[in-house]
């Protein structure tokens, strides 16, 4: 169809801007297509090194009795490939990297709900792979495996731990950022006339994968946070030796680590569902059926964890309901499949690079589907639970199956990306590279499997029948796998020294990012839409109906204003990370308890002092962040419900935080309605929970009051309440120090797990409330600078909702530590 592009970045003449110049560009940016590359950008670096120490685990089982990688050195190379590839590869890459760049552009609007909270996600994001680098200058690398199970967690290198704990805290915060804002952009800012049925089903695959986060993120957290506290302080609700139960880490874990999964698979479904549409010229077979099909995937998903738990000896009941369970999410799964076949059936496919990916892909994860559901049946989990055919089915799904549509995205998208085309005959070097080396690495593993090798194990006797000429075809193979990344990396990188060629529309695809320019300008587009979406393909039906796209301005587009605040914030939380994970308490142990500060290593006290600066810092970036109007201009946001986009962003990151206290509440249910967690004969006094209670409620009032003032104009009463629910969450705080302090003297936490309980779960509200009172402290700033108005209300909406939340919590906890 006809329409007038902007003019791309390459076609103005303009000075090649210096590296200091584009370094600032990506730390102020609230573009989401620059936020998008630093994602996808940072995701292929991860990508690189967890392949290249797969690499050097296949060397080392190669043959028998090698001694390339040995005892606790293999566990580290172990844990850091499966930790990078899974956390800063597959579900980075997928969620972050392809919904920063399409899901505004597919829902034809300028930049997400929250941009700068979007450019603070990337930044956290990043900083926390580079805490684990870190890691390995100071103490090594975890040497648990990426699952960390309890009590070997623990018991090793405690350092390694606890950095790695606290980078995937700090991966995580930016994961339900990134996912809050995708769910707000989604419901609130869809192009006008583009209702929910009508999206692409690539934002239908985002939206499911970030509610999906948002509801089972907590089960990670809530195992990290434990697993951390006691390696600092002995808070403990694992550790069998004060009652604690080891399998309810499982339980913890395994809540949020099988949904993973479906978080590392849902956007690529989405995006193979993009690419078969397009490339076999048809609309997408099923669509309803298909977006059912995804929210089909992210309920039963949340019912399924304990099948990974089958061998640890739970009741007959429980493992037959999720036996049950795991077959049944195989057909919502299964459905997606039909719905691709079923695309490319019968259409004139255009048998590029992208579509080799994509039909590879329905290949490989057939037959790793297979072996899923082979692995929910009970009795043949029992056999091969600890075998490499566990290893070989979860890379099946994941690397050859998963990994197959971020490539195929990488080269459906990037012509849109960058203005160049992948060259095609290195793209199908890669592609086969790719599909033979998968095969010849991972097949050889089901075998071994089946013959009884284990898993985790760093070297094997020889004579066992076929086991060394497996492990070496399947090294072999991990090699090929090798020279398919380095063909990878060379046609990226080739790709760059052509000129910027690409139309704007170069496969014939029918959504919306096709209608801006190769690669798109700043606004996105220089048009307004049709507001009728008769379908999901409103290219396709708008050039059958005639109609046209509206020439716009590029003057008249305003856009959020960059930012150093956020960039300072992050950097704020990588100091904070790396003090807590070095410093704080270091020098703390469980049989010697917390020795003088400057007994410890400099190391130690050097990382101390760097977590006592880190307060200022995140305080400054925060405060610069709230000072700064997102706009220069007054906007008119677009907006298709009557709430702004920060109260929708701050509803859906609620959920995650319902979903982190529910987790530790109910493992803390558990272990006192099984016994085991008995409160002491001197606990908490019930009057100072009551006149907490008395406090936070009356707050939740005053600052609902306060914002009732600001929305009818009357400043200065809402300043005022605003100022009254600072006090009084100051006061709160007090009360609660002063009962900590009493009753961990009175008490030893170490010894009686109701108190270990207490501590965690009542402290982890206590610094929701200093979270929730800087949240509210955010625009008290704003409003003695001037900076709120009847067009800009701050940030008021979000941390009223937030401390609502937390008085909610509060209540619940009242009720089952104080009152039960």
């Amino acid at each position: 169809m006809t329409v007038q592009h902007a003019p791309s970045p390459q076609s103005v003449a303009a000075p090649r801007p210096g590296v200091w110049e584009v370094l600032k560009d990506y730390m102020m940016t609230t573009d989401h297509k620059k936020i998008g590359t630093l994602y996808i950008l940072t995701s292929i670096i991860g990508f690189a090194i967890a392949g290249l120490l797969a690499v050097g685990l296949r060397i080392q089982l190669a043959v028998p009795n090698n001694t390339f990688l040995v005892g606790n050195l293999y566990n580290q190379v172990l844990t850091l490939h499966a930790a990078l590839m899974i956390f800063f590869f597959l579900i980075p890459i997928g969620l972050f990297g392809f919904g920063n760049w399409f899901l505004p552009l597919q829902l034809g609007v300028r930049d997400v709900a929250l941009p700068r909270v979007n450019t603070f996600a990337v930044w956290l994001f990043i900083f926390s792979l580079i805490l684990v680098i870190l890691g390995l200058a100071n103490g090594g690398a975890p040497g648990v495996g990426w699952t960390f199970y309890y009590p070997l967690s623990v018991d090793a290198n405690q350092t390694g731990v606890a950095v790695l704990m606290v980078a995937l805290t700090l991966n995580g915060i930016a994961s339900l950022l990134g996912s809050a804002n995708f769910a707000a952009t989604i419901v609130n800012m869809r192009a006008p006339g583009m209702s929910l049925w009508k999206m692409p089903i690539f934002c239908w695959s985002i939206f499911a994968t970030s509610i999906l986060q948002l509801i089972s993120l907590g089960g990670l957290t809530a195992a990290a946070l434990v697993t951390f506290l006691e390696l600092k302080l002995g808070l403990s609700m694992f550790n069998p030796g004060t009652g604690g139960v080891p399998v309810m880490f499982q339980q913890f874990f395994w809540f949020y680590s099988h949904p993973a999964v479906y978080v590392m698979l849902l956007p690529y479904l989405g995006i193979g569902a993009e690419i078969a549409s397009t490339m076999a010229r048809k609309p997408l077979f099923g669509y309803r059926v298909m977006v059912y099909s995804i929210l089909g995937i992210v309920l039963v998903s949340l019912l399924v964890w304990v099948h990974h738990m089958f061998a640890v000896g739970l009741p007959d009941a429980w493992q037959i309901a999720f036996m049950i369970a795991t077959l049944i999410v195989a057909v919502p799964t299964g459905v997606k499949i039909f719905n691709l076949i079923g695309t490319l059936w019968g259409g004139r496919i255009l048998m590029k690079t992208p579509t080799y990916w994509l039909v590879g892909f329905i290949f490989n994860f057939l037959i790793g589907g297979i072996t899923g559901v082979a692995l929910g049946m009970i009795p043949f989990d029992y056999q091969v639970t600890m075998s490499y055919f566990v290893v070989a089915h979860f890379h099946n799904v994941m690397m050859f199956g998963t990994a197959f549509l971020a490539m195929a995205g990488l080269y459906y998208w990037w012509p849109k990306m960058t203005g160049r085309f992948l060259d095609e005959k290195q793209g199908l070097w890669h592609f086969w590279l790719f599909m033979i080396g998968s095969w010849m690495t991972f097949l050889p593993q089901y075998i071994l499997g089946l013959l009884g090798m284990p898993r985790r194990y760093y070297t094997y006797p020889d004579g066992n029948f076929a086991w060394t000429e497996l492990n070496f075809i399947s090294t072999l193979g991990a090699l090929t796998l090798l020279a398919g990344g380095a063909v990878w990396w060379w046609n990226m990188w080739y790709s760059f020294k052509k000129p910027a060629t690409a139309s704007p529309n170069p496969w014939g695809g029918f959504t919306l990012e096709w209608t801006a320019a190769s690669p798109p300008a700043a606004y996105n587009f220089a048009h307004e839409f049709p507001s009728t979406f008769p379908t999901e393909r409103p290219l396709y039906d708008w050039e059958k109906n005639g109609d046209t796209l509206t020439p716009v301005d590029p003057k008249t587009i305003h856009l959020p204003q960059d930012s150093w605040g956020p960039f300072i914030t992050a950097v704020g939380t990588l100091m904070m990370g790396y003090g807590l994970s070095f410093g704080w308490f270091t020098n703390y142990t469980p049989a010697g308890g917390l020795q003088p500060f400057f007994d410890a290593s400099p190391a130690h006290i050097l990382a101390s002092i760097v977590l006592y600066l880190s307060f200022p810092v995140f305080f400054y970036g925060l405060f610069k962040w709230a000072g700064t109007r997102e706009y220069a201009v007054p906007v008119e946001h677009h907006h298709l419900t009557k709430y702004d986009n920060g109260f929708m962003g701050m509803a859906w990151f609620i959920i995650s935080e319902v979903g982190l206290f529910g987790v530790l509440i109910a493992g803390y249910v558990y272990l006192r309605v099984i016994g085991a967690a008995e409160p002491p004969v001197l606990r908490p006094n019930i009057w100072l929970a009551a006149l907490n209670t008395l406090i936070l409620v009356s707050s939740s009032f005053v600052i609902h009051r306060a914002e009732q003032d600001n929305h009818h104009g009357k400043f200065t009463r809402f300043r005022l309440g605003l100022f009254i629910t600072l006090v009084l969450g100051a006061a709160f705080m007090l009360f609660q120090v002063y009962e900590f302090a009493l009753f961990g003297v009175e008490s030893d936490w170490k010894q009686n797990l109701w108190q270990a309980c207490f501590f965690i779960i009542v402290g982890l509200h206590g610094l929701h409330i200093l979270i929730g009172g800087t949240g509210i402290a955010l625009p008290y700033f704003q409003a003695m600078t001037g900076k709120m108005d009847k067009y800009n209300h701050g940030s008021i909406t979000p941390a009223s909702l937030y401390w609502h939340l937390v008085d909610v919590v509060w209540l619940f906890i009242v009720a089952i530590f104080y009152a039960w």
